[in-house]
């Protein structure tokens, strides 16, 4: 009877691993919203190098480049044609809800997706390059002050979306009608930081993540961060801008979401795995490399969030009169 009910039990466990890993998917894909380069870019890589490194999955995730709208075009694809794919994950940033909440995704809205995993947090910042005149945020704010039409801000935006509205916030800080600056919208951080590079824009509006590869090569000047306080580490003599009389702060969440179709099973396979992973040794090092902050949120709890700053978001738009 022992050996028996022993036999039974080790066939249960069996049955319980089987079908674990029966829900993993047999391929995985992260699709990144821009070009390379920029924080979608980081935000997948972060995904496909963790999963490997724990060995959660076999084979390396790929990763695949959809730009168009900031986040519009993969919205719409994954919503419309590929709504029930297992392995597919899809990177979102904060700026991803800020366009929702203008209802700059078309016929889709936040209901439409299913809201994965949030894995870090970044946060907003202002840089110039490093043979830039402007060597504190004062003397970019004195210049514009003096001429607004003298410096030309780019950044992964159009009007209204993120990046444009944490210049919008700096260029009022400095009594300007921020419908007024020179703005120039890419598709992107890593086509914004080519253009700096290139001295086509003076001032580059993005997050502090997309920047730090550059910091170690003297090539940019990081003129604020947009933190309540300094950041550690290597960031620790970036000064923030409320330090320097500037009542900005901007957190940027970074995370995933998948298909309407998924099913429960698959999408709670995802759930269970990011858990998990959020919690090794090797994700939180990766995140590290990558400048990002701990922000651990999966499922029902990040779904809850997501909806909350999407209404938010519509309410700061609407005072930029951005939205209705």
């Amino acid at each position: 009877m022992k050996k028996l009910k022993a036999l039974l039990a080790t066939t249960g466990l069996l049955f319980s691993i089987n079908t674990f890993a029966a829900n993993a998917p047999d391929r995985t894909e992260c699709i990144a919203p821009a070009k390379p380069g920029g924080g979608f870019d980081l935000t997948c890589k972060l995904a496909q190098v963790s999963l490997l490194e724990t060995k959660t999955i076999n084979s390396p995730m790929r990763v695949t480049f959809m730009p168009g709208g900031v986040g519009a075009v993969a919205y719409n694809a994954i919503v419309a044609q590929r709504p029930a794919e297992p392995g597919t994950i899809v990177a979102f940033s904060g700026g991803s809800l800020l366009n929702l909440a203008q209802g700059k995704f078309g016929r889709y809205n936040v209901d439409d997706v299913r809201w994965l995993a949030g894995v870090g947090t970044d946060y907003g910042m202002i840089a110039v390059r490093q043979d830039s005149p402007y060597k504190t945020l004062k003397d970019l704010i004195d210049a514009l002050q003096n001429n607004p039409a003298s410096i030309v801000f780019g950044a992964g935006a159009s009007i209204g979306g993120q990046d444009w509205m944490k210049t919008a916030l700096l260029v009022k800080e400095a009594g300007i009608d921020p419908h007024k600056m020179r703005y120039v919208a890419f598709e992107g951080g890593g086509e914004s930081l080519t253009a700096l590079l290139g001295n086509h824009i003076q001032v580059y509006s993005g997050d502090i993540s997309e920047v730090l590869p550059y910091l170690t090569s003297n090539k940019i000047r990081v003129l604020a961060v947009y933190t309540d306080k300094r950041l550690d580490g290597v960031l620790a003599g970036i000064p923030t801008a409320k330090e320097q009389g500037y009542d900005i702060v901007w957190p940027v969440i970074r995370g995933f979401y998948m298909g309407p179709k998924v099913s429960d099973e698959q999408y709670q396979w995802w759930v269970d795995t990011f858990n998990k992973l959020q919690q090794s040794d090797e994700f939180k090092k990766q995140r590290e490399l990558r400048g990002l902050f701990e922000f651990n949120m999966t499922g029902k709890e990040l779904d809850d969030y997501v909806k909350k700053q999407v209404t938010q978001y519509h309410e700061m738009a609407k005072s930029f009169g951005l939205a209705k």
